[in-house]
């Protein structure tokens, strides 16, 4: 039986990035629709709105890349010292890199057994700190966080009024932000709409905010 290819994102970081990009584009159309908006009307907004959120988009995929790198280097060098270390010191390690509930409830002997395991493993000489796989998860976060910009964008190209355009948007990005965190919720087991109700709330003060400060 063949393994399933695993994802590119798995479904926690595809709705936290579309979260990412929505949020980004409330901040970013109210604000620049104050200095933009008397000057170049819908279309600078529209303009100021995708170039952020190309932006973040490529920020976020190279974050992505390099945190990941440097966590896979951490785990390697934590694993090639539990094969370097003594034994005993080896198990301190082990251990205090254990989450508390397995802790609890795992015996000494079987630590020590899964301990030993560990230490035969063998170092993979091929080991690479980026990946293909980093790279495309790279690209799909920055398509994920372009592409959620654009439903909000929508008003800019049909309504000549920055003002209303704006609300329109607004209002576009506040029901996407409420649908995402309720599948967010969903994913999670448990009731949908705190969540969906914590994205909008989020979104809902960014509006305020902007409204507050002139946007």
């Amino acid at each position: 039986m063949s393994d399933h290819p695993r994802p590119v994102l798995d479904p926690i970081d595809r709705l936290s990035e579309i979260i990412f990009g929505l949020l980004m584009a409330l901040s970013f159309t109210g604000t620049m629709s104050t200095v933009t908006g008397s000057e170049g009307g819908v279309n600078a907004v529209l303009v100021a709105a995708l170039g952020c959120n190309i932006a973040w988009g490529i920020v976020d995929g190279v974050m992505y890349v390099l945190t990941t790198a440097v966590e896979r280097v951490r785990h390697r060098g934590f694993l090639d010292a539990l094969r370097r270390e003594p034994l005993a010191r080896a198990r301190e390690m082990f251990l205090e890199s254990l989450p508390d509930d397995v802790r609890r409830v795992s015996s000494p002997k079987e630590t020590e057994a899964l301990l030993l395991r560990v230490r035969a493993l063998s170092s993979d000489p091929r080991h690479r700190a980026v990946t293909g796989h980093d790279l495309k998860a790279a690209f799909a976060i920055f398509l994920l966080v372009v592409t959620s910009t654009l439903p909000p964008s929508i008003p800019f190209l049909l309504i000549d009024d920055v003002a209303l355009a704006m609300r329109v948007s607004n209002g576009i990005a506040l029901v996407m932000l409420f649908v995402v965190g309720a599948r967010l919720g969903q994913y999670t087991g448990r009731s949908l709409w705190p969540m969906a109700f914590a994205m909008t709330a989020i979104g809902a003060v960014l509006v305020a905010v902007t409204i507050l400060f002139g946007g």
